[in-house]
């Protein structure tokens, strides 16, 4: 598993230092000082043979020598010496180490640290790291200059720079620690690893990252997934501004910046990302006390109308929504409140407001049902105390029917007592309306993604196999000519193929062949024609004078053709020409110009781009991104986080587009993505959209030769989509027909009926002991990437009942994996076991990895059921067996 022997790096009983020194100042100096002054109950223990004590405590020559096996080691000594510490480490039965040392990747040396560490499942973090603290429990094994105080906020940072400004900043705040990671160049343990474990932690209440840059994309967003679900997941990401941006062929890859791509993969992941360092506690204290249960309309109530214009400009600023008071909310502010009341939204009750009137307007505001989220704002004046309307509020809040309430007590000193009464009745504070609205837009960006992480959209290859093997054709053909690009016709018959609506598009390959299709083409509805020049090779055709429109006349369209043709061979002398297509000029008064497409990202792998469209894409640069796969709802989504959304809207004379119809092409267009790895940038600019639906007037597909995942499709999604393709029906021994088919987010409400009907000597054996069965454990099972793990669950089809489940859990480089099953106590001996076995095996057999499982020797019945499908068993320490099957 991901976090195998974690316990050993945060719960250890004992720890050594190797490389402890006496020389002031030094990293081993620092480090010896830190766990000596850190409080750690259990055994410390130095080695080094310079010395026989650091810092008066007692140091050893090596590492045989310590009295006991230490359960987790740190390292700073050189470079070359760590593979040999490490296999010392490994023999004395370590389970854990913290490599500060750097220069191992550089040197070489890192394949050799792994291997020694794979076999004895000694984890690693670092190397190059600042190291790792756990306040808790009073492990400081890091050269941090300041001493993490105790809290529930797990921070991981890929800078061992920025750890020391965190602390130097959090310790003005009091802000505390679960644990602080330095993972350094995460040879072994990462970002995913980390936040499996942080997920399932009931010390940490909020993860915080700092972030360089993502591996293992998939890994990462399954487990931030997972975790988000959980606890607010919040980073900060340096890097926003990269100098150099991607060359790229198409209008798509030019607009997908890799910051913007970062913001989608954390976007779908539930991860808050936040601009400045201090904003990283700001919005883990609001999304830890508050959460926008009902929606996102916020109202806001003061005693000074400057603070409540100011608010709402950064409400707006920030994208948020102002709630519109009903009719009878403002008749009753009107009855209770002075004549100079605002009368409206902000809600201004003037700078004499005493607590009852603070009390009273906050009962009304939190009765309106059009409001989720109130913020009251108070100005110092002399006439009243900020302290007793903060005692109003607290009051009034505890009643406030669910809804969120914060404040901002503007002022200096002035407001300290009534910021700490808040603190302490669990209501966010904030210094200024600015930090205020901030936060509740981290609240509002926290609820919007929550919608979308357990959304898992299905493959489907068998419904689509007509489809994939057209577009197969298409591309096949293209790379037997020699061509990277598919020519206008063929992209826009593979569009067609997956149901996303084009314009009738005709080729033909001579000048004198253009006049006979136009008098074809130019017939009842169709008046005018579109002229294109047809060469893979010019891909902005509009760009080199390769598109004539509103031909009427097929005379015209010839006429066209050769100028076309003599206009192109001399801007572009070296493009191949392989003729032109015609197709009927679309006049649709009402339609907008939008662009749909996908490119290719180094970390993410494809992405979905969704934006405004036209000649003038790149300039005016209005998109969002996604990742796919896609359905309506993220498609929806992906519009939505757009300005061009608000056109489709009706206004004036202009009825609303049919967004549904835009959506339905980008789940469409994910679909083609999902089915063809080989696609590696597409363009449809323009797609126009009105109240007729949506249709796609030009498009460009570069391709490469890639190859294909399971179940035929494209392995590089960062995101797998359901695999619904491993879906089907068995029968057990007795004829009982079940449902096998893997787990989804949905079956976690399975999981207790199931789980009722497990007697506790099957979850020992399944566990290895007493499990507590938590919404963080259940929510880790049941959300899955599809990748490194895999689950199948049996169904009974009647009752839709959980009756077991069988799991995988590669290793980083998928070659192995281990596999648990457990199925429920009253339904064992039926063959369930048996059929859930064989479709982990089946899957594991078709990507090459080997399972293995420990299995306590009293579980008479998995040992007979691993034997009977090929498994071999052999005795490990702690009393239990190892299962293995090979590769077949």
């Amino acid at each position: 598993m991901t976090i195998r022997n974690f316990d050993s790096l945060f719960c250890p009983v004992s720890v050594v230092l190797i490389g402890a020194s006496a020389t002031p100042d030094t990293v081993g100096n620092v480090i010896a000082a830190n766990l000596l002054a850190g409080g750690f109950k259990g055994a410390i223990y130095f080695v080094n043979p310079k010395y026989s004590s650091v810092l008066g405590h007692p140091c050893y020559p090596d590492i045989e020598m310590l009295p006991q096996p230490p359960e987790l080691a740190v390292i700073a000594t050189p470079a070359q010496t760590v593979p040999d510490i490490i296999r010392s480490l490994a023999a004395r039965g370590t389970h854990a180490a913290v490599i500060i040392s750097a220069g191992l990747r550089e040197a070489g040396l890192l394949p050799d640290v792994l291997e020694t560490a794979r076999v004895s499942e000694l984890r690693i973090i670092g190397p190059n790291c600042l190291g790792i603290a756990v306040p808790g429990a009073g492990l400081n094994a890091s050269f941090a200059h300041l001493k993490p105080a105790a809290g529930n906020v797990a921070f991981i940072s890929q800078s061992g720079a920025l750890v020391g400004a965190v602390l130097d900043w959090a310790s003005t705040r009091e802000v505390g620690f679960s644990a602080m990671v330095s993972v350094g160049d995460m040879a072994d343990v990462d970002i995913g690893d980390l936040l499996d474990y942080f997920a399932a932690d009931q010390a940490t209440d909020a993860v915080l990252m700092y972030l360089e840059q993502v591996t293992a994309a998939p890994k990462f967003l399954s487990a931030a997934r997972a975790c988000a679900r959980l606890k607010p997941v919040i980073t900060i990401k340096s890097g926003r501004y990269p100098e150099a941006a991607k060359a790229a062929k198409s209008h798509t890859g030019a607009l997908a910046g890799e910051d913007q791509v970062y913001n989608a993969a954390f976007h779908r992941a539930g991860i808050v990302r936040v601009a400045e360092m201090e904003d990283l506690f700001d919005a883990a204290e609001i999304l830890s006390r508050a959460k926008l249960h009902k929606g996102e309309r916020l109202a806001i109530l003061t005693n000074g109308g400057g603070a409540g214009v100011l608010a709402v400009d950064r409400l707006i600023d920030f994208g948020g929504r102002l709630a519109a008071l009903a009719p009878s909310t403002l008749e009753s502010l009107g009855k209770y409140l002075p004549r100079g009341w605002s009368q409206g939204n902000p809600v201004d009750i003037l700078g004499d407001a005493d607590p009852a009137r603070y009390e009273r307007a906050m009962e009304i505001l939190l009765a309106d049902a059009g409001v989720d989220a109130l913020l009251v704002m108070n100005c110092p004046v002399a006439s009243t105390s900020g302290t007793a309307a903060a005692g109003a509020v607290i009051r009034a809040a505890a009643t406030a029917h669910g809804k969120t309430v914060l404040t901002a007590w503007l002022g200096g000193d002035g407001t300290a007592r009534a910021r700490h009464m808040f603190a302490t009745a669990g209501i966010p504070t904030h210094d200024t309306p600015d930090d205020a609205v901030r936060a509740f837009m981290y609240l509002t960006e926290y609820r919007r993604t929550q919608e979308f992480l357990m959304r898992t959209p299905p493959h489907h290859p068998e419904e689509q196999q007509g489809r994939r093997e057209r577009g197969a054709a298409l591309i096949a053909e293209a790379f037997a000519r020699g061509r990277e690009t598919l020519t206008e016709w063929e992209a826009k018959t593979l569009l067609a193929a997956y149901g996303i609506p084009v314009v009738p598009t005709f080729a033909v390959r001579r000048t004198d062949e253009v006049r006979a299709a136009a008098e074809s083409m130019l017939t009842g509805s169709v008046m005018e024609l579109v002229l294109k020049i047809n060469s893979p090779d010019i891909l902005h055709k509009s760009d080199v004078g390769g598109v004539t429109l509103g031909l009427a006349e097929p005379l015209a369209a010839e006429r066209a053709a050769e100028e076309m043709y003599l206009r192109i061979r001399k801007v572009e002398p070296q493009a191949r020409i392989e003729g032109f297509t015609l197709q009927p000029m679309v006049r649709r008064r009402n339609a907008r110009e939008l662009i749909i497409g996908m490119t290719e990202d180094a970390t993410f792998g494809p992405v979905i781009l969704f934006g405004a469209g036209g000649t003038s894409v790149e300039v005016i640069r209005d998109r969002a991104i996604g990742l796919p796969p896609l359905d309506e709802p993220l498609a929806l989504d992906l519009i939505y986080r757009t300005n061009v959304s608000r056109a489709l809207a009706a206004h004036r004379d202009k009825p609303a587009a049919d967004v549904n119809a835009v959506a339905r092409a980008l789940v469409s267009l994910s679909a083609l993505v999902a089915d063809h790895p080989e696609i590696i940038e597409l363009d449809i600019n323009p797609l126009l959209a009105d109240e007729n639906g949506a249709l796609a007037l030009d498009a460009r597909v570069i391709v490469r030769p890639a190859l294909h995942g399971k179940g035929g499709g494209n392995p590089r999604l960062a995101i797998r989509p359901y695999p619904a393709y491993l879906e089907r029906q068995v029968h057990i021994r007795d004829g009982t027909a079940l449902i096998l088919r893997p787990i989804q987010p949905e079956d976690e409400e399975l999981y207790p009926a199931f789980l009722a009907r497990v007697t506790q000597e099957d979850m020992r054996a399944r566990f290895f002991g007493t499990r507590e069965v938590t919404h963080a454990l259940l929510s880790k099972l049941t959300q899955i990437d599809y990748a490194r793990e895999m689950a199948f669950v049996a169904i009974d089809p009647g009752s839709g009942q959980l009756l077991g489940v069988a799991r995988q859990i590669s290793d980083s480089s998928y070659s192995t994996a281990e596999f648990a099953l457990l199925v429920r106590s009253d339904m064992q001996r039926r063959g369930i076991g048996s059929a859930l076995l064989h479709a982990l095996t089946s899957y594991a057999d078709s990507g090459g990895i080997i399972l293995w499982g420990y299995v306590m020797p009293d579980n008479k019945a998995m040992l007979r059921l691993s034997a009977a499908a090929g498994f071999l068993t052999s005795p490990v320490e702690a009393g239990l067996l190892r299962i293995e099957r090979k590769r077949t």
